[in-house]
């Protein structure tokens, strides 16, 4: 690799917003690593991509650990960006009122304490980017509070509170020259968001490619809507 080339990981990325974001940076110079729980299908997508895998189940903290070893060991002991990207949507159709608690606590260990596993344990990794690193949470237009409503209750709280974690981490690590913000991609025709949703999966996949790349280093702690800060 060269010594200029940035390297990314993007979780989830075996399909969707996370393998177009993989798409996008490849073809901007990064050397993407991309990420997901299922071996054999982030392998078969990496292989279409050209660009490297590695395990992760967001979900496993020994998963996770695991996969630093593993980054260390093939790709190199710094990290430029961090795509926090996996994530699951359990509870389409269900009410705050009659929520299936299993669907919460799951929702919340893989869409919000995922996130901060991650960020833990690459943590000294992003540290040594020598561009300043950079950790980008794809959250949700359903986790804005200024606009909340009652639509996939478990999914929306977990997006909420992801955006709690972005606060929480870009001010902790603004010091280490870490900028982490959370992203709105949209309403996007996603496997997630179905066939009937208002952006492409290139137009989902903007945002998240230009926090990675050229959004203001300083930048850090906002919720971004098409390149623009918006409301939590």
């Amino acid at each position: 690799m060269s010594n200029n080339q940035p390297i990314v990981i993007i979780t989830g990325a075996n399909r969707g917003i996370g393998y177009e974001t993989a798409k996008q940076l490849k073809e901007r110079g990064f050397r993407v690593v991309l990420s997901a729980r299922n071996t054999e299908e982030g392998q078969s997508a990496a292989n279409q991509l050209g660009v490297d895998f590695l395990q992760i189940d967001v979900a496993e903290k020994k998963s996770i650990s695991n996969a630093v070893i593993d980054f260390k060991k093939r790709f190199s002991d710094s990290l430029d960006v961090l795509v926090n990207n996996a994530g699951i949507y359990p509870d389409e159709g269900e009410s705050i009122l009659e929520i299936d608690e299993l669907h919460l606590f799951t929702a919340l260990r893989t869409n919000t304490l995922g996130p901060i596993h991650v960020t833990q344990a690459f943590q000294e990794l992003l540290e040594k980017s020598s561009r300043g690193g950079r950790v980008v949470n794809l959250s949700s237009k359903l986790g804005q509070l200024s606009n909340m409503g009652d639509v996939a209750p478990s999914y929306s709280i977990s997006k909420t509170a992801l955006n709690a974690v972005t606060r929480q981490l870009s001010s902790t690590l603004n010091e280490k020259k870490i900028a982490v913000n959370s992203v709105s991609p949209g309403w996007v025709r996603t496997d997630m968001g179905g066939e009937n949703a208002d952006l492409s999966i290139e137009e989902g996949a903007d945002s998240v490619v230009w926090l990675a790349d050229e959004a203001p280093s300083a930048m850090t702690g906002k919720f971004i809507r098409d390149r623009k800060e918006i409301e939590w």
